[in-house]
């Protein structure tokens, strides 16, 4: 099972960052089909938020086809996310670390690798389009 988290101060709404949440964790292979997700009400209370905000993420995830609701069971994964191998993600995850331990020590904070890192990706997204 995932932790899910919610960051207030993303700018992102509550309900897109479960969504996005179970389907990373799909792609990561911590979530597989069958998995039932936390009741709405469980995941409200440990997140200290709305239950209609879990709703419309669950809502949104069934749109999608990647969960199912099942009346008095709770909400399950439906359809997996094609990834990766998980011997190829701990391949790749390895030199991330790699490359994130050589940033560190060259001086550069967490910000820095991330913005760094934001930034190359928006690269590779505009050359993937073209």
């Amino acid at each position: 099972m995932i932790e899910f988290r919610v960051d207030t101060g993303s700018g992102v709404p509550p309900y897109r960052q479960l969504v996005h949440q179970v389907e990373h964790a799909l792609r990561l292979g911590q979530l597989q089909v069958g998995d039932r997700l936390p009741t709405v009400k469980e995941l409200a209370k440990n997140l200290v938020i709305n239950p209609n905000t879990v709703l419309k993420a669950y809502r949104e995830l069934e749109h999608k086809g990647l969960a199912k609701g099942r009346p008095g069971q709770g909400t399950f994964i439906e359809r997996g996310l094609t990834g990766l191998p998980a011997e190829k993600q701990a391949e790749l995850r390895a030199g991330l670390e790699s490359w994130l331990a050589e940033a560190h020590r060259a001086g550069m904070d967490a910000d820095g690798i991330a913005a760094l890192v934001a930034t190359v990706l928006a690269e590779f997204r505009l050359e993937e389009r073209t």
